[in-house]
């Protein structure tokens, strides 16, 4: 169906663009989530100094 070509590949772009920004997303989210526990480490390992 050549009518519906221009809609199968606008899905395809769009499935692309989402599945790209949900990766973009799912990295930066990783790397805050790693920045805050290293955080919360630090805190902890100060906190456990201080009480020796």
């Amino acid at each position: 169906m050549p009518q519906m070509a221009p809609l199968w590949w606008e899905l395809l772009f769009t499935m692309f663009v989402t599945s790209f920004m949900l990766m973009i997303m799912i990295m930066y989210f990783n790397k805050m989530m790693k920045s805050k526990k290293i955080k919360t480490i630090i805190i902890t390992t100060k906190q456990k100094q201080w009480k020796w």
